[in-house]
């Protein structure tokens, strides 16, 4: 088998150019295994989903619009296995109830309404699967600065598995850089502050109960999802639009009437699985939490009393004092998160604390237009990929091409348009079954390039020139290593179809993207096949490389049955009771810059705060300067000024530049702890499928 030296290791990429071997690497990860090289061939794939990087090439449907964090769908499983907890053995409470789970963590399920604007306390309950990683200082403590709420973005982003796998970072970032063991000398004003950090699966999502499923059982959506990567996606051949049209259409129909369906006469988790209903159970729980915290300080100063002689002060109660009705919610989120963080700012917006949103999606395009320009910015991506790797030369990017950008990128539409008309065979191997590669194949490449270039560039490049080559090895490996199996297990046959046992958690993740969507922008679905291929065009008139994958987003909403019942359609802003902090990237290729500018025009006071990066969210490449502002917020409301750029710290395929903290000789222990921090939120950046933001 053919290998190929490469380096995948994130922070120390393949090529910095115009630097000496030795100087390619800051002066403090010189002679470190950072510096090692990987082993394309079979283990390729193992690599970078060990690094979190690159999942799921390939093609299914229906996708995330907005992922960030949240991981494989069957991630979350592998992590439940490993820890021997199961969600069934925690009894749905009306209150926080927490029980120890996983490593380190904290679960509970809070019971809610299905349908919050009941007020007569009838009709089904919904139980939010919630869990918790406990801050360092406990509740009594001065320093503690209460639970900020994550979400990782979709729809469809399970909360839960993006804390198992990030929670200690987001921690990190959002704490106080001092010892939480060590002594304060400072006045209360000046106090450090540490944080719960609390994920939850919205509706519709893992753990969260009533679920629901789309297939009978793992084998027939597997099935289902590898004929879709076989019949390829839209542009993909001529009759591309008519199969998948129809696909779409049987799926929608058929998913959306089970999600509908009512039983014994009350509500339809369908028709309350949309997003305002989400931003009622996050009040919910930042309520419940303030109740929480309220009982765990009576029973730190029953103790304290018990010990020591009764505290006429009773410090630890009015401390940790419930503000019924009055709790206010701090937040982190990103994608589709800031629809989440958005839409609750606007419905409550006296409840909010802080509230940081990153890779921002404009509300207006979310819940009414869908239009072409959250494209805007997504081609200009690729026009960078051409750049750098012209920059760089043939010895740092393989598919350079003499003659400077232009000939990059039109050596790379020859080569998809020669696999449009022959896919490329690739007979088996060793390591792997037979295989063709096909345009949609390098299409969902291109696309997961876009989305995140430090870490996929060096990929596409070395993929694109070995295809050229005449050689697909590595490509299947990384397309074939993706797959999720699909055996059924012996619980499953012994329960039956559409048994509980038949479901796996994660394994709708996927379709709770429709779900969530198609309910809160109920106008997708409103187009007949006509003006579906009108809505086509338009997207790839605004976008090569985006258009047609795009398109899927609206795509899957066609037939979808379930409406629902509470609908959000504005204002699409508010005077909050604490100003936002918005976050984009230069470049972002579904949620540009410009969403984030006029989302914060609809929130007075509110700050966007930009990346000089390119990718999806700030994920897409570490900079020590944003994780420097949100710990900044966090710790004291301090807004950046208006206007404020940060640099990302790598660059795609240059690496590092000699100005970059990378190269600070004078970091401290702590900005090194942030430093790491970061660095593993953009290793741990997972592509949840291949992408379709709105």
């Amino acid at each position: 088998m053919h290998k190929v030296e490469v380096n995948i290791d994130l922070l120390i990429p393949k090529t910095m150019t115009k630097l000496a071997p030795k100087e390619r690497y800051p002066p403090q990860w010189q002679n470190t295994t950072a510096r090692k090289q990987h082993n394309v061939g079979r283990r390729v794939v193992c690599g970078l989903i060990a690094l979190g990087s690159v999942l799921f090439l390939s093609y299914r449907q229906p996708l995330q619009l907005f992922p960030g964090s949240s991981g494989r769908p069957w991630e979350s499983i592998e992590l439940h296995k490993e820890a021997g907890f199961q969600w069934r053995q925690i009894s749905p409470s009306p209150e926080l109830e927490y029980h120890d789970c996983f490593d380190g963590f904290q679960c509970a399920r809070l019971e809610v309404p299905m349908d919050h604007r009941h007020t007569d306390g009838k009709g089904r309950k919904m139980a939010v699967a919630v869990a918790r990683l406990p801050a360092k200082v406990p509740v009594t403590d001065p320093r503690y600065g209460g639970a900020i709420l994550i979400n990782p973005g979709g729809p469809g982003g399970s909360g839960v598995a993006q804390l198992l796998i990030s929670g200690r970072n987001l921690q990190t970032i959002a704490d106080a850089d001092a010892d939480p063991a060590s002594e304060f000398d400072g006045s209360l004003s000046d106090l450090p502050k540490y944080y719960d950090i609390i994920g939850f699966d919205p509706r519709g999502v893992n753990n969260t109960t009533p679920g629901f499923t789309c297939f009978p059982d793992t084998f027939s959506r597997r099935n289902w999802e590898l004929q879709a990567e076989a019949e390829g996606m839209l542009g993909s051949g001529p009759g591309s639009l008519i199969r998948n049209w129809q696909r779409s259409m049987a799926l929608a129909e058929s998913c959306s009437q089970v999600i509908a369906t009512s039983i014994n006469g009350e509500e339809a988790l369908g028709e309350h699985v949309n997003t305002p209903q989400v931003t009622a159970d996050m009040l919910e729980i930042v309520e419940r939490h303030g109740q929480w915290r309220e009982r765990q300080g009576k029973a730190a100063q029953a103790a304290q009393d018990m010990q020591h002689g009764y505290d006429n002060s009773q410090a630890f109660v009015e401390r940790t004092r419930w503000n019924k009705g009055k709790e206010k919610l701090l937040y982190w989120g990103r994608s589709y998160g800031t629809v989440l963080g958005a839409t609750f700012a606007a419905l409550y917006p006296d409840r909010v604390e802080r509230v940081v949103l990153d890779g921002v999606v404009d509300l207006d395009a979310y819940y009414l237009t869908s239009s072409p320009s959250v494209l805007a910015d997504s081609d200009a991506i690729f026009e960078r990929f051409a750049e750098y790797c012209h920059t760089v030369g043939s010895e740092g990017c393989p598919f350079h091409h003499p003659g400077g950008p232009d000939a990059i990128k039109k050596a790379y539409r020859e080569l998809l348009s020669r696999i449009y008309d022959e896919p490329f065979a690739v007979p088996a191997s060793l390591s792997h079954g037979p295989e063709v590669i096909t345009w949609t194949d390098v299409k969902v490449l291109t696309r997961i390039a876009m989305y995140q270039p430090l870490i996929v560039f060096p990929l596409f490049a070395e993929f694109l020139a070995e295809l050229k080559q005449g050689n697909g090895t590595n490509f299947v490996g990384f397309k074939q290593g993706s797959r999720e199996p699909s055996c059924l297990s012996d619980e499953c046959l012994l329960a039956g179809p559409w048994s509980r046992e038949c479901s796996v958690p994660g394994g709708n993740e996927n379709y709770a993207t429709a779900a969530i969507l198609c309910t809160d922008a109920e106008n997708l679905g409103n187009v007949d096949r006509q003006g579906f291929k009108d809505y086509w065009e338009s997207l790839k008139a605004t976008s090569e490389t985006l258009g047609d994958y795009w398109a899927h987003a609206r795509l899957d909403c066609v037939g979808w049955k379930a409406k629902a019942k509470w609908k959000f359609t504005g204002p699409f802003g508010a005077n909050t009771s604490y100003p936002l902090l918005w976050i984009g990237n230069t470049l972002d290729p579904v949620t540009p810059l410009r969403s984030a500018q006029k989302m914060s025009l609809k929130f007075p006071g509110s700050v966007v705060l930009q990346q000089d990066s390119e990718g999806h969210t700030t994920l897409a490449a570490p900079s020590f300067c944003v994780a420097k502002a949100v710990r900044t917020y966090f710790q004291t409301g301090e807004l950046p000024a208006p206007g404020t750029v940060c640099q990302a710290d790598l660059k795609p395929l240059i690496g590092a530049s000699p100005s970059s903290v990378l190269y600070a000789a004078n970091l401290t222990p702590g900005d090194r702890a942030l430093y790491a921090a970061i660095e593993d939120e953009v290793r741990s950046f997972r592509t949840a499928g291949p992408f379709r933001p709105l």
